[in-house]
């Protein structure tokens, strides 16, 4: 059985009485405390954000057309061409 971690952090949001009470009667269809449902839905939704930041979900058709972009030679764009003639901000007196 793995071991449960100790809560040690605490997170305080300011809210209006209509979020709250909306977030109250979530929680009791959910069996759940606010404070618990409120986490566990944050802790979900978050795990999904970041899931399309790590994960990367193609049909073969998107995939093909994504490996054609990442092979195909860059295009030119004059104004990336005059930024990259000019001293950066950094190397200017």
């Amino acid at each position: 059985m793995p071991a449960r971690s100790i809560r040690t952090e605490k997170l305080d949001l300011r809210l209006t009485v209509d979020a709250k009470r909306k977030l109250r009667a979530a929680a009791e269809v959910a069996h759940r405390s606010v404070s618990e449902f409120v986490l566990a839905t944050a802790l979900m939704r978050a795990e999904e954000m970041l899931g399309e930041q790590r994960d990367l979900r193609l049909t073969r058709e998107q995939w093909t057309r994504f490996m054609q972009a990442l092979d195909a030679p860059p295009r030119s764009h004059a104004r990336m061409r005059k930024l990259l003639r000019e001293p950066s901000v950094f190397e200017r007196p």
